[in-house]
């Protein structure tokens, strides 16, 4: 099967390339500028009817969080009108799709992980650009999956992860807040997750097909809680760590209002047959090791 990624040189596009290894049915195509630049109207249609795939899964998205305050157009354009034109290119190719969106759809308010069928109400530019782009994908394919993820980290680019490694040996101290909690994802994880969804859909077991999914991490933990946990697997490996102290969010604050608890119920994927997330500690582990060996 041909499988078209969207966004390049992201986290979640890389980890696809890396993991499509163990799959040989799969032949991986990445797209980015300048094949495809989804600032520019009629760009992926251009490149979806050229490589004729038989699936696409979008993982480009404007995911500066503060900038997107600043910059809304950008966002919009490129988080929802570049969403719904990609949908509308698979659906005039034949091309199934999987579309990456948000746990900042939610506002955080719900003292319970959130399920697929609660309502939405995004508190930033971010969140509300990437809600639009779920509308639009499907207004434009009905049968396109949507799959929610959260708090992505992997050996690649730039995340929260690799960020509290670098810091643990250029400070004592790193201050963090604790009253935001979602469900940290390893990028690799979900490449794995994503890619034996298209090899069912290959196999003809069409289950999930115009489904929203939450794909997450299996544990619900704090940004405090999570720079604690890369301390503890940084010190076990013999490496520099840093002391993290607890904040409010009031004391850090951001131009993008974060929802305080964006927790993803993932039971639903999990019955239609999807297969669990490893287990936290293995997976930041895995992470871990693999940024102090680079």
């Amino acid at each position: 099967m041909k499988l078209l990624v969207t966004g390049r040189t992201g986290q979640v596009a890389t980890s696809l390339v890396e993991r499509a290894q163990c799959f040989p049915m799969v032949e991986l195509l990445t797209a980015g500028r300048p094949d495809l630049d989804l600032a520019i109207l009629g760009s992926a249609k251009a490149l979806i009817d050229a490589v004729r795939p038989d699936f696409v899964i979008n993982t480009a998205a404007y995911t500066a969080v503060d900038a997107a305050e600043d910059s809304p157009d950008e966002a919009y354009r490129i988080n929802a009108d570049a969403a719904g034109e990609i949908a509308a290119a698979c659906a005039s190719t034949g091309a199934r799709l999987i579309h990456l969106s948000t746990d900042y759809v939610f506002d955080g308010t719900s003292d319970r992980p959130y399920r697929e069928d609660d309502p939405v109400a995004p508190l930033s530019v971010y969140g509300k650009s990437k809600l639009a782009g779920e509308v639009a994908v499907r207004l434009a394919l009905p049968g396109a999956t949507i799959v929610r993820t959260a708090w992505i980290y992997s050996p690649f680019g730039h995340n929260f992860v690799r960020t509290m490694v670098r810091l643990a040996g250029e400070r004592d101290e790193v201050s963090v807040v604790d009253d935001q909690h979602g469900n940290p994802t390893s990028a690799l994880d979900l490449a794995d997750a994503i890619l034996a969804l298209a090899a069912r859909w290959s196999s003809g077991d069409a289950g999930g097909e115009g489904e929203i999914y939450h794909l997450a991490g299996p544990d619900a933990i704090s940004w405090a809680e999570l720079s604690a946990k890369v301390m503890e697997r940084l010190r076990a490996l013999g490496q520099p760590v840093a002391t993290v102290r607890p904040i409010p969010s009031a004391d850090w604050p951001t131009k993008a209002p974060r929802p305080r608890n964006s927790t993803l119920d993932t039971a639903k994927y999990l019955r239609d047959g999807g297969s669990a997330m490893h287990s936290f500690d293995a997976s930041l582990e895995q992470v871990i090791r693999r940024l102090v060996a680079a």
